[in-house]
């Protein structure tokens, strides 16, 4: 997924519970609508309005949205009245910090939160300098407070935002489209149209050989596997870097990675082949070839055409709690059940939101055309087999962790305390499985490219046979909602106009893994980056950019970006464990009872040893840490690299914590203890193995639109 720099700190792609669970489970985040009003009621009313600001600066904003001038800026607030977003401009003279003090002072006089992190960032579309700051909240606020100044000259312009996260998550596109297109009086976008794509000559794969090694070790990255090509050769189909930090192995262009979210195009793809044999249409409704289909909303399930399932525009939020949490006991019939509780939270058709269970429904529902018995995955991984992956020549690409892990694959790797990537345990990845149409694929750069050469020729084979009509497969590339300024989703697609030149990709992320492809239809020019670490999302983002930076001759922006980005992921990594306590504070850990219990989500089982605690949730486990809360309240948060920051929050308690709440920015999970107490926490010698999973070797970052899991 590609992100925009003005819009790291609020366009979040976050998680987002289930609905109608057993009762005290799971509810509403507090002041949240369960179904917001429609973004947009006719054509007219879904197109955006640019807006100027004292300055003479503009920005756009979407039509339904309040917009309220003042002599120093503008306050904008969307339809339900939830989501506040205040534009100030003040003196930059003094400082990007003190614009921001000034921006609070005049909007919330005695503002006296504590920071939780801060970070600058180079100045993009005319602006000097940007600045992003990050605000200490409490759980139970469940709010997003933070600031954004963009500098020009003597001018700052400060985005204030101090509103519930679910409005803001809901919303994410359009909070999105405000920072997209902030821009200074005056400003003319730097733009390729009507420059000729410059030929990537052999001066030029050298230097993006030694641009992605280098932007690789500047970001941490033990291994980063590359395909580039054109629509004359192959021009860079080689590894840079280890399978796995502290081993000699090297990455090939033929190591497997999970590729997450970067199997929904695949899945798509499968549709397409499906529509083109008749069987149904991509505006059929879904229920007519499988009438046991349904989510949480009885209308909204008639509505849901076979497109809208892949679209992320149904309203349907993130849900990915549940396959996180269940995995070890859960199965693709068992999370088209979990589906069918799952209530939109916005209008049909109104806003983007992302999906997994719903786009893993497509993937297994097709198959069901083909195969109507046996087990759901199985179907599904045998047709992928025959209608996809034998035709391309994609011999490596696997839903089977078994195999891929018997064979030469990249090893997951995410930060520890230090801030250092190191190797990760697999166990969490295997939570994907039972909804792998979504995310659950292995591939390898080469294998993977056989696809993206098909997306460029445009559904033909190389031996001129036709894969997939060119009707049906350009049809996924249509928009099916707004992500942002220059931006949209189709069907398992991310289509996005960067400065003006159509480029069609999408982003994969689960537990150390990081990957994108891309391809440039008016250039001919495509690519597939698979990284082994959490971190990587920056190297596959910039190593594109970088690519149309050197086909266009454009302004060299990809290396400064990345640059930037890692210090931005390290100051949010810092200011988040600064005030964490590891091991916990031992009287916290005496309030903890041994377990505890969410109908949804499962067991925890609480493990103490002699200088740890760990929590043990079914197929997966961490570390724990205890933080105060400036409410007063404890959380308890996971630790370990790659899974760091589930958060369980403990009431204010004088005896034992009879209940852990755990959030995503739409809903609440309750844990309770059995019998509301009993103290004596597991000994971690008592510690058993996760089922089936013995012999294997995001929460996280929430202010970027690349989420550490999709499984995008």
């Amino acid at each position: 997924m590609i992100v925009n720099t003005v819009a790291i700190l609020l366009a979040l792609v976050a998680l987002s519970g289930c609905a109608a669970p057993p009762s005290g489970t799971m509810t509403p985040q507090t002041g949240a609508p369960q179904v917001a009003a429609p973004a947009a009621a006719s054509a007219e009313a879904a197109l955006d309005r640019t807006v100027p600001l004292p300055s003479g600066a503009t920005l756009k904003v979407a039509a339904d949205w309040t917009v309220t001038a003042s002599t120093d800026g503008l306050i904008l607030e969307d339809p339900e009245k939830q989501l506040t977003i205040e534009l100030v401009e003040v003196e930059a003279t003094a400082g990007m910090s003190a614009a921001i003090s000034t921006a609070w002072s005049r909007r919330r006089p005695g503002f006296s939160r504590q920071e939780l992190a801060a970070s600058d960032s180079p100045g993009r579309e005319g602006w000097d300098l940007f600045r992003w700051s990050r605000y200490k909240t409490s759980p139970e606020e469940a709010r997003r407070v933070s600031a954004f100044v963009a500098r020009k000259g003597t001018l700052a312009v400060v985005i204030l935002v101090d509103s519930p996260l679910a409005a803001v998550q809901r919303r994410s596109s359009q909070v999105g489209l405000v920072h997209d297109s902030l821009r200074p009086a005056g400003y003319v976008r730097e733009t390729y149209q009507d420059r000729t794509p410059r030929p990537l000559d052999a001066a030029r794969v050298a230097h993006m050989k030694t641009f992605i090694d280098r932007m690789r070790e500047a970001a941490d990255v033990p291994g980063v596997s590359v395909v580039l090509f054109d629509q004359h050769a192959t021009l860079i189909e080689e590894g840079f870097g280890v399978r796995e930090r502290g081993r000699p192995e090297l990455v090939t262009a033929d190591s497997l990675y999970i590729i997450a979210s970067n199997t929904k195009p695949l899945t798509t793809l499968l549709l397409a082949r499906l529509v083109d044999e008749g069987r149904f249409g991509w505006d059929t409704p879904v229920t007519q070839i499988y009438p046991r289909f349904k989510i949480g909303d009885a209308d909204v399930t008639r509505r849901i055409l076979v497109k809208h399932l892949v679209c992320a525009c149904t309203g349907l939020p993130r849900q990915d709690f549940e396959w996180l949490f269940t995995f070890d006991r859960s199965s693709p019939q068992g999370q088209l059940d979990v589906l069918a509780t799952m209530k939109p939270t916005t209008e049909f058709g109104a806003l983007f939101q992302y999906s997994n269970p719903l786009a893993s429904a497509a993937g297994y529902i097709g198959a069901r055309t083909i195969k109507s018995a046996g087990e759901l995955g199985r179907a599904y991984d045998d047709v992928m087999r025959d209608k996809v992956f034998r035709p391309l020549g994609m011999s490596r690409t696997t839903f089977s962790f078994d195999e891929a892990l018997h064979t030469d694959h990249a090893s997951p790797h995410s930060w520890d305390m230090s801030l250092r990537n190191v190797p990760i345990d697999m166990a969490l990845n295997h939570s994907v499985i039972p909804i792998r149409p979504a995310g659950g694929a292995w591939s390898s750069a080469r294998d993977y490219a056989r696809y993206v050469r098909l997306e460029l020729a445009r559904g033909r084979l190389p031996d001129g046979s036709t894969l997939a009509t060119e009707k049906n497969l350009l049809a996924r590339r249509l928009p099916q909602v707004r992500v942002g300024e220059d931006s949209w989703y189709g069907m398992g697609l991310w289509i996005e106009d960067i400065k003006g030149i159509r480029v069609i990709s999408h982003g994969g992320s689960m537990f150390g893994y990081k990957s994108n492809f891309f391809f440039v239809p008016d250039a001919g020019v495509g690519g597939v980056i698979l990284t082994n670490a959490d971190s990587g999302w920056r190297v596959a983002t910039a190593v594109m950019r970088r690519t149309l930076e050197v086909i266009y001759d454009g302004q060299p922006e990809a290396e400064e970006n990345l640059l930037s980005g890692v210090r931005e992921t390290q100051a949010f990594l810092t200011g988040e464990q600064r005030d964490w306590k590891v091991p916990p504070e031992p009287s916290a850990v005496t309030r903890l009872a041994r377990s505890y219990r969410n109908a949804a989500l499962g067991e925890i089982v609480v493990r103490e040893g002699k200088d740890e605690v760990v929590f043990q949730f079914g197929g997966w486990k961490s570390r724990i840490a205890s933080r105060v809360n400036p409410d007063g309240t404890t959380s308890f948060l996971s630790i370990d690299p790659g899974v760091r920051g589930f958060e369980f929050n403990a009431p204010v308690a004088s005896v034992v914590y009879t209940r852990l709440t755990l959030r995503d920015p739409q809903h609440t999970y309750e844990f309770e203890s059995p019998g509301g107490g009993g103290r004596e926490p597991a000994s971690l010698n008592e510690e058993r193995s996760p089922p089936g999973r013995a012999c294997l070797g995001r929460r996280g970052l929430r202010f970027q639109r690349e989420d550490r899991y999709d499984s995008g």
